[in-house]
């Protein structure tokens, strides 16, 4: 009998008719893009639940930090810290505003960037530090917004991973200079395709206002040279109506994510990430490392899985610094511990309608 096939994550869907319902206005108003009534309800909303000051709606993640980073205004070939234990997309914004990545080493213990090894990377040409909150592990703000205030840098943070949470009771999106979410369809929370920018200074909302809308501000007038990274009113419902259910899906994330926590801490070459006892979880990923003392290699383990239809992911592997497009320019870069989690770190299946028989059936497998 050929078991199910299991994917490392699945798109969270709303009711079909409560969907269908919200879009149908849009066959009468025939208004489907260019910052209509439900891209603009979904900005107040999203406003809202994050809990931040000011937010904008962007095409997707990515469009969301290259336009951030852009209206920065950072001169050509300027520096900018980060970390290369992330999705390309982080890396890939900062070289396509012809900017320099400067790779920093990682923690251990959470993935994110190391703090510690932020000030000796600083130069005359550092021009911001771009941390990335991984698998919703929050980076040690303070610590990165005090060597930030020192070297007078700025602060984007990549916070696809971490939509809904809060890091001592705000939403994570109100520190740094600005923070970028990512509603892919494989996100916790999606619009399909979307992300957005949040932020506290209004002037930033003019800049990506222009930059995502070529600049247009009336019928004959365009004040600035932009791009096109409007969220369209289709995707905006999509965002609407799972909002309306983030809680629950996270809920039941949460339930599935404990269970594999509850029976997999005491496995032999199994270890998890340390969480963070002032930020919130939104259950949006299960990342285990695996050690050597595991029965088999993390690469291993990833084949044998797959042979049982149960499709995980080696995530971020490899680096973004030793992509094939990057051409062995970092081969040299001290990234020990970044290096070390991109050979141990399996993401586990995780979703709201993960049935538990198959969480179970996973779990089986892992403890061999």
């Amino acid at each position: 009998m050929v078991q199910e096939r299991i994917l490392v994550t699945q798109s969270s869907m709303p009711p079909y008719d409560e969907f269908i319902q919200a879009i149908r206005p849009l066959w009468d108003s025939c208004w489907l893009t260019n910052m209509g009534a439900y891209h603009k309800e979904l900005e107040i909303k999203l406003k809202e639940y994050l809990d931040v000051p000011e937010i904008s709606l962007m095409v997707n993640g990515h469009m969301a930090l290259e336009l951030v980073i852009q209206s920065m205004g950072f001169p050509k070939g300027a520096e900018v810290i980060t970390t290369p234990f992330t999705f390309v997309s982080t890396t890939h914004a900062i070289v396509r505003n012809d900017l320099k990545p400067v790779f920093c080493d990682v923690k251990m213990c959470d993935g994110t960037i190391d703090e510690t090894k932020i000030e000796e990377l600083i130069t005359e040409n550092t021009a911001a530090i771009l941390p990335v909150h991984v698998y919703g592990n929050i980076c040690n703000i303070e610590a990165i917004q005090n060597i930030a205030d020192k070297y007078g840098l700025k602060v984007i943070y990549d916070a696809a991973h971490a939509f809904g949470v809060k890091y001592k009771g705000k939403g994570i999106g109100c520190y740094g200079d600005a923070s970028t979410f990512s509603f892919h369809a494989t996100k916790v929370f999606h619009t399909i395709e979307g992300g957005a920018v949040t932020f506290s200074d209004k002037k930033i909302y003019d800049k990506l206002y222009n930059l995502k809308n070529f600049g247009i501000r009336g019928e004959d007038l365009v004040v600035a040279v932009g791009a096109n990274a409007k969220m369209n009113e289709f995707s905006a419902v999509m965002g609407l109506c799972n909002l309306r259910h983030i809680d629950t899906a996270m809920h039941e994330r949460k339930i599935r994510y404990q269970a594999y926590r509850e029976k997999l801490q005491s496995i032999r070459g199994m270890r998890f990430f340390e969480d963070n006892p002032l930020a919130g979880k939104n259950y949006a990923y299960m990342p285990v490392l695996i050690t050597d003392d595991y029965h088999m290699t993390r690469d291993g383990l990833y084949e044998y899985l797959k042979q049982k239809n149960i499709f995980t992911r080696k995530y971020f592997y490899p680096l973004t610094s030793e992509q094939a497009c990057f051409k062995n320019k970092y081969k040299n870069v001290q990234l020990d511990h970044a290096r070390e989690l991109s050979k141990r770190v399996l993401a586990l299946p995780i979703y709201e309608k993960l049935d538990m028989q198959n969480v179970y059936r996973i779990i089986d497998l892992l403890k061999g």
